[in-house]
C-alpha cells in the first residue's frame, strides 16, 4: 500500500467514525426537540441523557479530520478551503452555536426549552451542509475566476444530485439516532420511549434506503465516472442492502428483556453500522484516485514523504493513547446503570 493510500485510509476512517457518531448526536438533539412536550414518554429525557456526554467526544473527530487533511493533503486542502470558505464558515458557526446552546440548556433552566429548539434545528441543518461537500468533489461545480477557484453555488443548488445527498443526510441522521436511542431506552428500561424510537426507526429506515437509491440514480446522470466505478463494487453495495434488512428483521424479533415487547435494537444498531461501512467503502474506493474530480488526486495533493512518515507515526501514537479511553467511555456510558436509568430532577 502506498503512502497516499495509507493517508487517505486514515482520513476515511476518521470520517466514517465521525459520520456515524455525529448523525446519532445531531439526531438526538432533534428528537429532544420533537418530544420536549411529551413528558410521560420520557423520550426527551432519554435523548438529553445521550447528548450530555457524547457531543464533546464527537467534536474530537472533526478536529482530527481537518488536521489530517491539512497535514497529509495540503494541495487538496488549499482548493477545498478556498472553494468552501463560505459554506465551511457557516458549518463552523452552527457547530459553535449548537455547542454553546447545549451547554446553556443544562445550566440555564429557564431557557432550556428555547435552547433545545435551537439545538434541534441546527442538528438537522449541519448534516445537510456537511454532506454537500461530497457532490462538490464529483466535479463541474468548481470554476476559475481571475485565476482563483470558486464554487458555482447556483449550479450546485439546481442539481438533483445535491438534494439527493441532503435528503439522505437528514433521513440517515434521524434513522441512526432513533435506532441508537431505541437501544439506549431499552437499556434504561424506558419502555414507552423505546416504543416511540423503535417506531421512528421503522419509518425512517425505508426512507433512508430510498434516498440512497435516489443518490445512485442522480449519480448515473450527473457523475457518470463515479457511478460506473461504483458498479465495480456492486457486491459491497448488495451486502450493504442485506445488512439493512438484517437490521429491520432485528427490530421484529422477540425482545430478550421484555416478553411483551419486540425488537433487539443492539443487533439492529450493529447491522446498520456495518451497512454504512460497506456502502461508504464502495463509495470511497470508487472515488479514488480523485479527491476533487478532475482537479486533485491523492498523488497530486499529497505532502512530502518525510513529512508523512513523521505525521503518521504521531497519529499512531495518539490513536493508541486515545482509543482505550474512547472504548472505556462508551462502555461506561452504555452500561453504567446509575447514569442510564437516572430520573428527571424536579
Amino acid at each position: 500500500m502506498t503512502n497516499e493510500l495509507i493517508a487517505i485510509t486514515l482520513i476515511w476512517g476518521f470520517i466514517f467514525i465521525y459520520a456515524v457518531m455525529a448523525t446519532m448526536d445531531f439526531g438526538a438533539g432533534f428528537w429532544s426537540m420533537v418530544y420536549i412536550n411529551q413528558e410521560k414518554t420520557k423520550a426527551t429525557n432519554i435523548a438529553n441523557r445521550y447528548l450530555s456526554p457524547t457531543w464533546e467526544v464527537t467534536n474530537v473527530f472533526i478536529v482530527a479530520i481537518v488536521v489530517a487533511l491539512v497535514s497529509f493533503f495540503p494541495g487538496a486542502t488549499f482548493l477545498l478551503g478556498t472553494v468552501l470558505l463560505v459554506p465551511g464558515s457557516i458549518i463552523l458557526l452552527l457547530l459553535a452555536i449548537r455547542s454553546a446552546f447545549l451547554v446553556f440548556a443544562h445550566i440555564t433552566k429557564e431557557y432550556e426549552k428555547a435552547l433545545t429548539y435551537i439545538s434541534g434545528i441546527t442538528g438537522i441543518i449541519i448534516p445537510a451542509l456537511l454532506i454537500s461537500v461530497l457532490p462538490i468533489t464529483h466535479g463541474e461545480f468548481i470554476e476559475m475566476k481571475n485565476g482563483t477557484p470558486a464554487l458555482n453555488i447556483s449550479r450546485l443548488l439546481t442539481r438533483p444530485h445535491e438534494y439527493a445527498f441532503i435528503g439522505f443526510a437528514i433521513s440517515s441522521t434521524l434513522f441512526l439516532s432513533s435506532l441508537l436511542l431505541a437501544d439506549y431506552s431499552n437499556v434504561a428500561d424506558e419502555n414507552d420511549a423505546y416504543r416511540i424510537y423503535r417506531r421512528d426507526a421503522l419509518i425512517l429506515g425505508p426512507i433512508s434506503l430510498l434516498m440512497a437509491l435516489f443518490i445512485m440514480l442522480t449519480m448515473q446522470r450527473e457523475a457518470t465516472w463515479l457511478y460506473e466505478k461504483m458498479m465495480n463494487y456492486l457486491p459491497w453495495l448488495i451486502g450493504s442492502v442485506l445488512m439493512f434488512f438484517v437490521a429491520g428483521i432485528a427490530l421484529f424479533l422477540p425482545s430478550t428483556k421484555h416478553k411483551e415487547m419486540r425488537g433487539r435494537p443492539r443487533l439492529a444498531v450493529v447491522a446498520i453500522v456495518i451497512q454504512y461501512f460497506l456502502a461508504s467503502y464502495a463509495y470511497g474506493k470508487a472515488h479514488l484516485p480523485y479527491m476533487i474530480y478532475p482537479d486533485v488526486t491523492i498523488q497530486s495533493g499529497f505532502t512530502h514523504p518525510n513529512t508523512f512518515r513523521a505525521l503518521f507515526a504521531s497519529y499512531i501514537v495518539g490513536f493508541l493513547i486515545l482509543f482505550p479511553g474512547f472504548v472505556y467511555f462508551w462502555r461506561l456510558f452504555m452500561k453504567d446503570q446509575r447514569y442510564v436509568r437516572q430520573k428527571n430532577e424536579g
